[in-house]
C-alpha cells in the first residue's frame, strides 16, 4: 500500500470508529483544559493504533497468509491497542501539541500552569514555560558545564525546578529579581546581597511556612556559577558528584546531602531534569 493510500485508510478507519469519535467530541465540548488534554490523549492513542495497523497492512505482501486466523488477528489488534495507549500522552508528543493548539483557539488558560506560592515549583512543569526557560538559560548552563563538568541539563533542570521555570523567582524587597535560581540560602558566611522571603520548609515531613534569607546576585550567570561552586566543593554533596552519570542518583545525592527539606525533592528534581533532557532532544 502506498503512503497516500495508507493515510486515506487511516482517516477512513478513524471516521468509521463512531463510538470513539463521539466520545472525543463530547469531551472536547466540555471546554475545560483537563477535558481537552484527555481528548487529545485519546485521539493520539486512536491515531497511533491506526498507524500501527497501517504499518502491518503495508507488510502483508511479505507474509503468505497461510497461518493467519481470526484469533491471531484479534490478538494482534489488542496488542496494537495496548501499545497505542502506552505511547499516547508522552511529553512533547502529538497530544500535547493538539491540546495546546485547541486551548489557544478556544482562549483557555492551561490549568497545568499553577499559581503556586513563590517558593513552590509546579509538580508537572508546563512545557511552554520550561521550553522558554531552557532556551533563555541554555548558553549559560553550557558555559558552566564546560568549566565545571556538571551537565547543563542538570543545571537547567534544577534551576527550573527551584524557580518554577522562572515564574516564581525569589525577588528583592523592591520587587526586583534576586537572580537566585537555585534557592541557595544566605548563611552567616555570605557577604553579598540578601533577599528575605517566605518559604516552605519541611519539619519531620510536615510543610511549614517560614521566613528565610536567600543569596542575591547581579546576574543569572553568577547564580549558576555559585551553585556549581557549592555542589562542587562541599563534602555534603560528594555522593551527588559521584552519581553525576545518573539523574536519579544525582537528585538523591543532593537530597541526602540536605540540599532541601522536602522529602520528595529527589523525585521532583528528577522529573524536572528529565523534562530538560526531553526538551533538549526536541530542540537538537
Amino acid at each position: 500500500m502506498n503512503p497516500a493510500a495508507s493515510l486515506l485508510s487511516t482517516q477512513q478507519s478513524l471516521a468509521a470508529d463512531g463510538a470513539s469519535l463521539n466520545r472525543l467530541k463530547f469531551q472536547a465540548g466540555q471546554a475545560t483544559p483537563e477535558a481537552i488534554r484527555e481528548t487529545a490523549k485519546q485521539f493520539e492513542a486512536l491515531f497511533m493504533r491506526e498507524l500501527l495497523k497501517s504499518m502491518r497492512e503495508a507488510n502483508e505482501s511479505l507474509k503468505s497468509g497461510m497461518f493467519e486466523s481470526a484469533g491471531e488477528n484479534l490478538g494482534t489488534d489488542l496488542l496494537d491497542q495496548q501499545f497505542a495507549v502506552k505511547m499516547a500522552g508522552q511529553p512533547g508528543g502529538l497530544s500535547e501539541v493538539i491540546a495546546r493548539q485547541l486551548m489557544r483557539q478556544m482562549g483557555l488558560q492551561d490549568s497545568g500552569k499553577t499559581s503556586a506560592a513563590p517558593d513552590a515549583a509546579p509538580a508537572a512543569p508546563v512545557s511552554d514555560a520550561a521550553r522558554s526557560f531552557v532556551q533563555q538559560h541554555a548558553a549559560t548552563a553550557q558555559q558552566v558545564e564546560r568549566s565545571t563538568g556538571l551537565p547543563a541539563s542538570y543545571l537547567l533542570g534544577q534551576a527550573g525546578h527551584e524557580s518554577g521555570w522562572g515564574r516564581h523567582e525569589i525577588r528583592m524587597a523592591d520587587g526586583s529579581p534576586s537572580h537566585n535560581l537555585f534557592g541557595i540560602k544566605a548563611t552567616a558566611d555570605w557577604k553579598g546581597k540578601v533577599a528575605t522571603v517566605t518559604t516552605t520548609e519541611y519539619v519531620d515531613g510536615v510543610p511549614q511556612k517560614t521566613s528565610a534569607r536567600f543569596r542575591a546576585y547581579d546576574s543569572y550567570a553568577e547564580s549558576y556559577r555559585d551553585f556549581a561552586r557549592l555542589v562542587g566543593n562541599s563534602p555534603r554533596y560528594a555522593q551527588a558528584r559521584e552519581q553525576v552519570g545518573s539523574v536519579q542518583g544525582w537528585a538523591q545525592g543532593l537530597q541526602d546531602g540536605g540540599y532541601a527539606t522536602d522529602p520528595d525533592y529527589a523525585a521532583k528534581l528528577s522529573r524536572a531534569i528529565n523534562t530538560t533532557l526531553q526538551l533538549q532532544r526536541v530542540q537538537s
